[in-house]
């Protein structure tokens, strides 16, 4: 899986041009937030998610391979991630993606190797 983990799952019920702000969040163990960005580019498609006050008002970053189901009637995506998993990524920085390179290897490696 880790090779498509900047790609939605085919079973995930995305459709490219849908926009997902503002949809809510859903880890395996509860809600971590609400999607702030998105991005349907081809090899880093990615959610951006405010976690609000969960972890202090931060945002993460979860590649879009990360995404198991999207509910667009209830705007709710579901994540095959836990809240702990997702908490312990690597730091989201606004100004380091998606331009670097690095950071993009090293949060698809640490998604990839943590696989559902």
């Amino acid at each position: 899986m880790s090779e498509n983990i900047w790609g939605y799952q085919p079973t995930s019920g995305h459709s490219t041009g849908i926009s997902l702000v503002g949809f809510t969040v859903e880890a395996t163990d509860g809600s971590i937030g609400k999607v702030d960005k998105h991005s349907d580019d081809v090899g880093a498609a990615h959610l951006v998610v405010d976690t609000g006050v969960w972890i202090f008002g931060k945002h993460v970053l979860l590649p879009a391979g990360t995404v198991s189901r999207i509910d667009t009637a209830d705007e709710k995506i579901y994540v095959d991630r836990t809240k702990a998993q997702i908490k312990d990524a690597p730091e989201f920085d606004k100004d380091k993606h998606p331009g670097d390179a690095g950071y993009h290897e090293q949060v698809g490696g640490y998604y990839g190797g943590h696989l559902a």
